[in-house]
């Protein structure tokens, strides 16, 4: 089957539509974050650059850390964002671009999330780090796309149960982490998490400016949920889409994250800037 060029669209210089990638600028290991100011923090860790292109809020890099190739790329905020990345990273490596045909051979991806988030349960001390074993999200992609027992029903039905999930919004979906990939970062400064994916900064995560939430209490109703000896940990706004695209499409996902604010004991951290660099350096020196 040929792909139609509004199903695949294509930069004149032959790159993807938004990420403005050639197949041969990416890497097979891939980290995300979600500012564009990141990506050159991460790659300033590379011994060398070879790639750098940017188009929106899409920056990427591509260089090379103890001789392993990885590319960083800037997702923006959001699982709408994401829908956009993990589709295009998938076609570049996936699909024939001069034919427009999907490859016989499949192409696996790894891909690290490093962001930042706010933790929910008191315990969770501000600067540390957190890898999302399990990711909630409120965001509904994963209903979009053809899917069957790659989510967590039970995990999901007691959620709903539990909170009176109001039928007017999407049904909440619990997907994993995969394990093989999340193995080279298991470390006694890695705590393991079940992460919340919002679909907004401000009413999703119930802060109030000039519009009053419709659900004042989900978020004490979120740190005080527990189903077999799992508790949600942390908010953020890309996981779950990553592991809901990563798993749909045969690539392996994880997600770390910088706490910076604990939403429980309302402290925020004090240098930011600090705590994010020791994750990236943490990241790179077990993908390098």
């Amino acid at each position: 089957m040929q792909l139609k060029p509004a199903e695949l669209i294509l930069n004149e210089d032959g790159s993807i539509y938004h990420l403005n990638l050639l197949p041969e600028d990416l890497a097979t290991t891939i980290i995300t974050v979600g500012d564009p100011d990141r990506v050159s923090q991460v790659s300033g860790h590379f011994d060398r650059v070879e790639v750098k292109k940017g188009k929106r809020e899409f920056v990427s890099h591509t260089g090379y850390k103890n001789g392993k190739r990885i590319s960083v790329i800037s997702t923006g905020i959001g699982t709408d964002n994401i829908d956009i990345v993990l589709n295009e990273l998938d076609a570049l490596v996936n699909i024939d671009f001069k034919y427009r045909t999907l490859k016989k051979n499949h192409t696996s991806l790894k891909i690290v999330r490093i962001g930042t988030s706010g933790a929910i349960q008191k315990e969770i001390p501000v600067d540390s780090f957190l890898m999302s074993e399990y990711s909630m999200g409120f965001d509904g992609l994963l209903h979009f796309y053809e899917h069957e027992n790659i989510s967590h029903v039970q995990i999901e039905d007691a959620f709903i149960a539990y909170t009176s999930w109001d039928k007017k919004k999407a049904r909440p979906y619990v997907l994993n982490y995969s394990e093989k990939l999340g193995e080279i970062f298991k470390d006694n400064r890695i705590r393991l998490g079940f992460t919340a994916t919002n679909t907004g900064f401000y009413g999703p995560q119930q802060r109030q400016l000039r519009l009053k939430p419709s659900q004042m209490e989900l978020m004490e109703k979120l740190s005080s949920f527990r189903h077999d000896g799992l508790s949600l940990t942390n908010l953020e706004m890309e996981t779950s889409g990553i592991y809901a695209l990563s798993q749909l499409l045969g690539h392996e996902a994880v997600s770390m994250n910088c706490i910076l604010a604990n939403r429980s004991t309302g402290e925020f951290s004090s240098n930011p800037a600090k705590s994010v660099d020791e994750l990236i350096k943490f990241c790179l020196e077990r993908l390098a």
